[in-house]
């Protein structure tokens, strides 16, 4: 056993001067940190958060990369933080963490693999718990989360998971505008070869993180620590189809739920490619079995077919290793109403932003007056929106680019509503049995992927 438990002068609130909030009513925990949203949780200041956190984690580069982005928002020029990183590195600090309960919320983002270990093992020992996606990765893993979204409720914890697509604008936008009737009508069932709603997300393998290159631990690459992406980046559609096209409701797995057909397949991954993004400059042993002639078959890509209170809906989500210049992680979404579709687009020609577009089923004089009418009442909740005609029945919803915050700030978005939950003592109806629906389709997905010869 290691033990490094001082705080870590590089990453202490005394490099700018500010005290730590020692009253705060809420005190962080970050748990074995190897994933670079560990860090982005942290990029602001929350007022009601005290300044030290407390990090308990296996001594390595997980460790060392996490502190580096603390670090850099704790010494950035423009409004930085104050963190100070209270550090215990040890083999056993999952222990040490339960044993010294230095803190209420446990936030977890890291190997996946051990993630709902280390849930189960917060909640019992009276911890909340905010937990990067996916918390589960596999069918097993599946049913001991299950058993902690019993055990939250049992003990009184606010257990809840990191779904920051929500905070993005064109897909807030999308949302209201399916809640007006005179716009978007009633929403389509679809068919399996036209679902009403489809969603996919390009993501890329090498990209800069805070206006630095990525480095992604070896282990990002084994699907059984990472978890396929069929079980992965999907966590954040599936999110999405029940967030948008049923708000409000909760959703039964069993009741509301038909998984139709999923897919899975790789992405090739070259030696030259593995170094870039990891630094490391061979294929380790455990990555083996998934090499051939130098190149790793990643399978980091699927998709889902489904149905949900009869809509049909499909997600898929592809990887590729690096985005073209000026590019980035895109989105694409299209949500199907009887009067319009809503479609977000972020492609080239979007210059790689995301716009959203109303394209009318049946476009006249009426329709076109209905569609101002309902941005006017939008612009009073997001002043600034506007409406453009691009083409007879086709319009450009223009935004504003002070709610184009970007991924990295959606985070801080995210442990807002969080800490508005740990004060009242809960959460909305609706959220875990759309945690448990949502896990429940992600992981049977895979097993019906993983099936397919």
């Amino acid at each position: 056993m290691i033990f490094a438990g001082i705080c870590l002068m590089a990453v202490s609130c005394a490099s700018n001067g500010k005290k730590a909030e020692n009253d705060a009513a809420v005190k962080l925990i970050t748990l074995d940190p190897g994933h670079f949203h560990a860090a982005l949780v942290q990029k602001r200041s929350y007022p009601q958060v005290d300044n030290n956190v407390y990090v308990y984690a296996p001594q390595g580069d997980d460790l060392k990369e996490h502190l580096k982005k603390v670090e850099a928002y704790n010494n950035r020029e423009d409004d930085p933080t104050s963190w100070n990183e209270v550090v215990y590195a040890g083999d056993d600090f999952l222990q040490k963490m339960i044993d010294e309960k230095k803190g209420n919320v446990v936030v977890l983002a890291g190997n996946n693999k051990e993630k709902v270990n280390y849930i189960e093992k917060s909640l019992d020992a009276g911890f909340n718990v905010l937990a990067d996606k996916p918390m589960a990765i596999d069918p097993a893993g599946f049913r001991q989360l299950q058993k902690c979204f019993d055990k939250a409720k049992e003990k009184g914890l606010v257990f809840y998971d990191i779904m920051t697509e929500r905070n993005e604008i064109t897909t807030m936008l999308q949302k209201e505008l399916s809640m007006v009737p005179s716009v978007y009508g009633t929403q389509l069932q679809g068919t399996p070869q036209e679902p009403a709603f489809y969603t996919e997300s390009v993501h890329h393998l090498y990209k800069e993180v805070s206006g630095v290159p990525l480095i992604r631990p070896d282990w990002f690459y084994d699907v059984e620590c990472q978890g396929e992406g069929i079980v992965d980046v999907t966590t954040h559609l599936v999110d999405l189809v029940q967030w948008e096209t049923f708000p409000g409701q909760s959703i039964d797995y069993d009741r509301d739920i038909e998984l139709l057909d999923a897919n899975r397949w790789p992405t090739p991954v070259s030696l030259k490619q593995f170094t870039m993004s990891t630094t490391k400059t061979e294929f380790p042993d455990f990555l083996k079995k998934y090499v051939k002639d130098d190149v790793l078959d990643y399978y980091c890509n699927g998709d889902i077919l489904y149905k949900i209170k009869g809509v049909t809906a499909k997600v898929s989500v592809t990887w590729e290793f690096s985005y073209p210049e000026g590019g980035g992680d895109t989105h694409y979404s299209i949500m199907k109403g009887s009067k319009a579709d809503l479609i977000i687009r972020q492609g080239k020609e979007q210059s790689f932003r995301p716009e959203l577009y109303i394209e009318a089923v049946k476009a006249d004089a009426d329709y076109g007056k209905a569609l101002e009418a309902a941005i006017a009442k939008l612009a009073e909740k997001y002043p600034g929106i506007a409406l453009v005609n691009l083409s007879e029945g086709k319009w450009q919803v223009t935004i504003p680019d002070v709610y184009r915050v970007g991924h990295e700030a959606h985070f801080g978005q995210v442990m807002d509503n969080y800490l508005e939950y740990l004060q009242n003592g809960n959460m909305p109806e609706w959220e875990v049995p759309g945690m448990i629906a949502k896990y429940r389709l992600t992981t049977s997905a895979l097993e019906m992927a993983r099936s397919k010869k």
